[in-house]
């Protein structure tokens, strides 16, 4: 039986039934660590194995050289297109030269 007066204390079933649902609380969270334990131990053991380290800061530092690496090479692929597209640009102009009458 509950007791609905302010300041009251509720009856046994009532705090049973309270600590069930923390109790159920308490065990979600605790597979729930494990289970983020776990997911972090294979992703440092996949971050050992592909860049040689753990350690969040030369990831870090890793990441940032890749994405200077990527933006470099993009330079490059840009400026070879641009001469590319230059030199068929001269070769177009030079064979409607060559055709004109």
């Amino acid at each position: 039986m509950t007791n609905d007066q302010p300041g009251a204390v509720p009856d046994i079933e009532t705090l049973t039934e309270q600590f069930q649902k923390l109790n159920k609380r308490k065990i979600e969270s605790e597979r729930d660590l494990v289970n983020a334990e776990k997911n972090l131990n294979e992703l440092k053991q996949q971050a050992q194995e592909e860049y040689g380290t753990d350690q969040l800061e030369e990831l870090k530092t890793k990441l940032q050289q890749i994405k200077d690496e990527n933006a470099r090479k993009r330079a490059e692929y840009h400026q070879s297109l641009e001469k590319i597209e230059a030199e068929l640009t001269k070769i177009e102009t030079a064979y409607n030269a060559s055709d004109a009458p």
